[in-house]
């Protein structure tokens, strides 16, 4: 698809079939993630993918009961990095990274609809819930669950 179509075409799924995208197209979904701008090119974002589980269940749990999102083949969780921003002081704790979490999250939203695959940004949840539940240092910043799949 050309990038007009891609962004006409992407919506938020709520309900995904059991059948689980490929290795190589969650590859692609997270390498475009990864090419998201950057602030100073810091990369001050971090990205952890888990496959649907005991995880996902509780990040649905964590997320107000929002039970598609343990539906889904895979969730994708984008955490700001407090540590890699540290140069940029507070005005790069405060914005800089959410901004470079946000454009990573977005980039993988694009990339997954231009696969076929379905997602829906979730920013309702509790982040301490989050960072409890996959053991995340205090640095690392839970912005953005991701759940991808196909749409029923």
């Amino acid at each position: 698809m050309q990038v007009e179509e891609v962004i006409r075409a992407r919506h938020s799924v709520r309900s995904y079939t059991n059948f689980a995208p490929s290795n190589s197209d969650i590859q692609k979904v997270l390498d475009a993630a990864n090419r998201a701008p950057s602030a100073g090119g810091l990369g001050a974002r971090n990205l952890l993918v888990f496959r649907r589980g005991s995880r996902t269940e509780g990040l649905a749990s964590a997320a107000g009961n929002q039970d598609f999102i343990a539906e889904a083949p895979y969730v994708m969780v984008f955490c700001a990095d407090l540590k890699r921003i540290e140069p940029y002081g507070e005005r790069g704790r405060e914005l800089y990274c959410i901004q470079d979490t946000a454009a990573s999250a977005e980039n993988a939203i694009l990339m997954a609809c231009d696969l076929g695959i379905g997602s829906c940004w979730v920013g309702a949840f509790d982040p301490e819930a989050v960072k409890e539940l996959l053991g995340l240092p205090d640095h690392m910043v839970p912005q953005v669950i991701l759940p991808l799949g196909y749409e029923k």
